[in-house]
């Protein structure tokens, strides 16, 4: 008989043992960790679980703060496990403000730009700040390229909405996918994990579709990779070498060739 302090409610007619929940939502994230995304079918197909019973689960481990909850799925918490704003800032400073002063040459006064999240952006919004180019407006899901650019006068600064990553200082999902469908842009300035010879990668389901989202609503979109990023693949391609898009870098033309990477007569904008 099992002692009624060591079992939960799961539903009007079914009790089941602590243990066994436990052990089944210690398996749910584990699942999300290794493959970082996973939809509700597919997470009800390998748990052998029901929706509603992977439903209550997700809600446990998302207050938990083990994983992260988005629209259809889950994913595995990379607010926790990725590096935080503050740590990635110390990394290629030098980099990433010559990459900075490279962008602020491409913008034109009066353009409509979108600033992705990252270091090397907050970079070029530092330089952005120190420069000013008349009559910018800037959209950004990043809260600290927003608070840096609101106060510089003649800039309309817009933050899109969505789910909180606090350690990363950004907002993404659903919400801001909607409010991005209200913009144009001239330019979109956007980051990544790494670039191979395969492309540019990055590191969340969630991110890749909110930067492709971006690069269709843009006239002019520019990745801007710091040479450190050489090398670096995940398990998500955004975009390979023949897309519509130009690479921004401190990376030197004759490094790209020597690691393989093919791009196109005028992609590359040398930092």
């Amino acid at each position: 008989m099992i002692d009624s302090n060591h079992i939960i409610a799961e539903g009007d007619a079914m009790k089941v043992a602590v243990k066994y929940v436990q052990a089944r939502r210690s398996r749910l994230a584990q699942l999300l960790q290794q493959h970082r995304f996973l939809p509700l079918t597919e997470l009800c197909d390998k748990l052998g679980v029901s929706e509603a019973t992977a439903r209550r689960d997700l809600a446990v481990l998302a207050q938990e703060h083990k994983i992260t909850r988005t629209y259809g799925g889950a994913m595995s918490s990379f607010d926790q496990t990725f590096s935080s704003f503050r740590e990635r800032q110390v990394r290629a400073p030098e980099a990433k403000k010559r990459i900075a002063l490279a962008v602020h040459d491409l913008i034109k006064p009066n353009s409509t730009c979108f600033l992705d999240v990252g270091t090397t952006l907050f970079a070029l919004a530092d330089v952005l700040r120190q420069k000013p180019i008349r009559g910018l407006t800037l959209v950004t899901n990043s809260l600290p390229i927003a608070e840096m650019l609101g106060p510089v006068r003649g800039y309309a600064v817009h933050l899109l909405g969505g789910q909180l990553f606090y350690r990363q200082s950004l907002l993404l999902g659903g919400v801001a996918l909607q409010t991005l469908k209200l913009w144009k842009f001239d330019h979109a300035f956007l980051g990544a994990e790494g670039m191979t010879a395969e492309g540019i990668w990055n590191s969340q389901p969630d991110v890749i579709d909110f930067q492709l989202a971006v690069f269709k609503r843009s006239t002019q979109s520019c990745v801007c990779l710091d040479a450190q990023k050489l090398d670096t693949q995940t398990d998500y391609l955004l975009v390979d070498w023949k897309a519509n898009f130009s690479l921004i870098t401190d990376a030197t033309p004759a490094l790209l060739e020597k690691r393989g990477i093919q791009t196109k007569k005028g992609q590359v904008i040398s930092a």
